[in-house]
């Protein structure tokens, strides 16, 4: 099945089901949907970041500081937060990701709206990304992070949830 083919649940502006589409359908309609975003450190407090590869349907080839994706039919945030962080970073045994906040994201006409839950996670095990998801990566501490924010181009949902969660401290 490709990612277009895949089934989300639809949602309304109160993160409530009302009914189920296919990926692409739930894009090209802009149809709320779920996503889940997870910032993974290293033991040194470091942040994964990684930069998507360029057949991503959403964003391709930009920069992001959390691993994640949508949330499939069915499925509770919690459990795509683990599944995505294992798929993406090609670990196992990875801890549960610890829920921080959730918000509702407009991508302004990119692919609708989606509720975004933020999660972290510390991973300790050596990491073997997904190819087909990322392009590049590496674990950079908070200044370097902080020093590239303005340089690079950054996933727009990611920068929103890295905002939030700096104004949270």
């Amino acid at each position: 099945m490709s990612a277009a083919e895949e089934i989300l649940d639809v949602v309304d502006e109160h993160d409530r089901v009302v009914g189920r589409a296919p990926r692409g359908e739930v894009y090209a309609r802009g149809l709320i949907h779920r996503c889940v975003f997870v910032r993974v450190r290293d033991a040194s407090g470091r942040v994964f970041v990684h930069r998507r590869t360029p057949t991503k349907l959403v964003f391709p080839g930009l920069y992001d500081m959390f691993v994640g994706g949508v949330v499939g039919a069915g499925e509770s945030y919690d459990e795509a937060a683990l599944r995505e962080a294992e798929e993406e970073l090609g670990v196992s045994g990875l801890p549960r990701p610890e829920p921080v906040l959730r918000f509702l994201y407009d991508s302004e006409g990119v692919a609708g709206k989606w509720w975004s839950a933020v999660y972290e996670v510390r991973c300790d095990l050596p990491v073997h990304p997904q190819v087909e998801e990322v392009a590049w990566h590496s674990f950079l501490t908070e200044e370097e992070l902080d020093r590239r924010l303005d340089d690079w181009e950054w996933v727009p949902d990611g920068l929103a949830a890295h905002e939030r969660l700096r104004t949270r401290w």
